[in-house]
Protein backbone atom coordinates (compact mmCIF):
# COMPACT_ATOMS: atom_id res chain seq x y z
CA UNK A 1 0.00 0.00 0.00
CA UNK A 2 2.82 2.42 0.48
CA UNK A 3 4.25 2.28 -2.99
CA UNK A 4 0.31 3.12 -3.95
CA UNK A 5 0.63 6.08 -1.72
CA UNK A 6 3.62 6.85 -3.48
CA UNK A 7 2.92 7.22 -7.08
CA UNK A 8 -0.43 8.94 -6.73
CA UNK A 9 1.81 11.85 -5.04
CA UNK A 10 4.57 11.70 -7.68
CA UNK A 11 1.51 11.31 -10.56
CA UNK A 12 -0.19 14.11 -8.96
CA UNK A 13 3.08 16.51 -8.81
CA UNK A 14 3.50 15.94 -13.04
CA UNK A 15 -0.10 16.67 -13.45
CA UNK A 16 0.78 20.23 -11.15
CA UNK A 17 3.87 21.10 -13.38
CA UNK A 18 1.70 20.80 -16.43
CA UNK A 19 -0.45 22.93 -14.73
CA UNK A 20 2.32 25.38 -13.66
CA UNK A 21 4.04 25.15 -17.16
CA UNK A 22 0.48 25.96 -19.17
CA UNK A 23 0.00 28.92 -17.03
CA UNK A 24 3.19 30.42 -17.58
CA UNK A 25 4.23 29.31 -21.43
CA UNK A 26 1.05 28.23 -23.12
CA UNK A 27 2.45 25.62 -25.31
CA UNK A 28 1.68 22.02 -25.26
CA UNK A 29 5.73 20.99 -26.25
CA UNK A 30 6.85 23.05 -23.50
CA UNK A 31 3.92 21.03 -21.32
CA UNK A 32 5.26 17.44 -22.21
CA UNK A 33 8.56 18.07 -21.95
CA UNK A 34 7.79 20.21 -18.04
CA UNK A 35 5.85 17.40 -17.35
CA UNK A 36 8.80 14.39 -18.29
CA UNK A 37 11.24 16.25 -16.35
CA UNK A 38 8.94 17.46 -13.54
CA UNK A 39 11.04 17.26 -10.70
CA UNK A 40 13.76 19.74 -11.99
CA UNK A 41 11.06 21.96 -13.38
CA UNK A 42 9.23 22.33 -9.90
CA UNK A 43 12.48 22.98 -7.92
CA UNK A 44 13.51 25.34 -10.91
CA UNK A 45 10.40 27.63 -10.38
CA UNK A 46 10.61 27.24 -6.73
CA UNK A 47 13.94 28.94 -7.01
CA UNK A 48 13.05 31.32 -9.38
CA UNK A 49 10.29 32.98 -7.15
CA UNK A 50 6.91 31.79 -9.20
CA UNK A 51 5.47 29.82 -7.01
CA UNK A 52 6.09 32.73 -4.34
CA UNK A 53 2.80 34.67 -2.65
CA UNK A 54 0.35 32.06 -2.67
CA UNK A 55 1.01 31.69 -6.69
CA UNK A 56 1.16 27.52 -5.96
CA UNK A 57 -2.32 27.89 -5.15
CA UNK A 58 -3.71 30.34 -6.82
CA UNK A 59 -2.26 28.74 -10.18
CA UNK A 60 -4.36 25.76 -10.51
CA UNK A 61 -7.63 27.66 -8.95
CA UNK A 62 -7.14 29.67 -12.05
CA UNK A 63 -8.17 26.36 -14.35
CA UNK A 64 -11.40 26.31 -12.02
CA UNK A 65 -12.76 29.35 -12.79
Amino acid sequence: MGNRDKSIIYGLLGIYAILVSWYYNHSIVLAIIHWIFWPIYLIYELLMGHLAHDMWRTIPLSYFK
